[in-house]
């Protein structure tokens, strides 16, 4: 069976040869990953060679405009979406907003929007100040004891006054992966729209959005290993349907509707190294049988992925679950292979102290809300104080997890 070479994927992350990284291990990763060198050696020669405006028909600016158009075509084919529907911004923050002055202006019937209070506030907050503009929000909301999203609770808050569901792909905080291709199968059945939040998840795993079944997918690209940009999906269709919000002369272009400006051209042409990194990856794993789509190759490489995250999150989960005095968040009946690798902890508001003694040992943690106050206020945490998180990807190493391990008995 094929295995993660996590050695072989170190390698392609310059940042692991620097005294700041180098020794030490980061478990901030949900807050933004490491960039790969095949990104960083886009954006210099971009910088370096193609910093122009693009478009015209002088040497470096077509091939800047070459690049970034690049970038659009080979990032859709890796996500399996037309290349017309997708979206750069400065951040998914940036783009949940417009998108919601988008439904804002919308003509429809249906004038209910649910959210859940499991979302980082950037799918949240903006759909909730709709109500300001005649739409009747209901909120899907966690229960308390776990704060897992039940399919039976939404379905007695959706009808046919539904407009759109939005929710998260996963939590930033309990790290659970929610059914996604079910939640938007049972929403499209009732006529709904449906907006999920893939930025906690996509980092572990680049989703084949054409088989979920959504009609508007997020994420980030500084968390998925590229530079710092909101990548956006909207369904065609849903897209013809929202009034531009962008400049009216470009209201025929899809890839400008919802771009009012846009964002640094460097960082969207450097988006191709993400799609060479995967490439790389794959092709080192699956030396003789190269010969697929990009979408295959990122589910199968996503497969490995999961796999060596699932290997090294098991024996950091079985300590802190025997670990007296500390609460860990989320269901711990949930199988493994549920959940990414993000575990919060409640430490009673101790998380500040726990945070500098992580790092006086060379262990780079987080500590705070994670833009998640809704759901932590439903869990009872105290705040500002938040939870202590701990998050890796497919880069961490076994090594790090047991000298974290080891930290934290001494620690707490």
């Amino acid at each position: 069976m094929t295995k993660l070479d996590v050695d072989f994927v170190r390698k392609q992350f310059p940042s692991f040869q620097f005294r700041e990284v180098a020794g030490n291990g980061f478990f901030e990763n949900a807050g933004g990953s490491f960039m790969s060198k095949q990104v960083i050696d886009r954006l210099n020669r971009y910088h370096n060679q193609r910093r122009v405006q693009p478009y015209w028909v002088f040497s470096s600016s077509k091939l800047a405009g070459d690049e970034m158009d690049e970038s659009r075509s080979r990032l859709a084919a890796l996500l399996n979406i037309p290349a017309n529907s997708l979206h750069f911004g400065a951040s998914t923050s940036q783009n949940t907003y417009v998108l919601a002055n988008a439904f804002r202006d919308l003509k429809s019937d249906r004038k209910v929007i649910i959210v859940t209070n499991q979302d980082h506030e950037a799918n949240t907050g903006v759909w909730r100040r709709l109500k300001n503009y005649g739409y009747l929000i209901k909120e899907w909301k966690v229960r308390k004891s776990t704060g897992s999203l039940f399919i039976d609770d939404l379905k007695k808050i959706l009808d046919d006054d539904v407009f759109l569901v939005t929710f998260p792909h996963c939590s930033n905080i309990i790290g659970e992966i929610n059914p996604v291709k079910e939640i938007c199968d049972l929403s499209k059945k009732n006529g709904a729209y449906t907006c999920v939040d893939g930025v906690s998840y996509v980092p572990h795993s680049f989703p084949n959005i054409r088989k979920l079944g959504c009609d508007i997918y997020m994420f980030s690209s500084y968390k998925t290993y590229g530079p710092h940009l909101g990548i956006m999906y909207v369904n065609e269709n849903l897209n013809r349907l929202l009034p531009a919000q962008g400049h009216y002369f470009n209201s025929e272009d899809p890839t400008k509707t919802l771009t009012p400006a846009g964002p640094d051209h460097a960082q969207i042409a450097s988006v191709s190294g993400i799609v060479d990194y995967i490439e790389i990856i794959d092709k080192y794993h699956f030396k003789g049988n190269v010969d697929v789509d990009t979408s295959v190759k990122a589910e199968r490489i996503g497969k490995l992925q999961r796999e060596a995250e699932i290997e090294i999150l098991r024996p950091l989960l079985d300590f802190l679950k025997n670990k007296k005095g500390i609460k860990i968040l989320g269901d711990m009946d949930l199988s493994i292979e549920k959940k990414v690798p993000t575990v919060s902890i409640d430490l009673n508001g101790e998380v500040e102290t726990v945070v500098k003694k992580l790092n006086e040992k060379g262990l780079m943690a987080g500590s705070g809300d994670f833009y998640a106050v809704r759901l932590l206020e439903a869990l009872g945490i105290e705040l500002p104080a938040g939870v202590l998180r701990l998050s890796f990807v497919h880069y961490t190493s076994s090594k790090e997890v047991f000298t974290l391990i080891k930290a934290l008995d001494h620690i707490l």
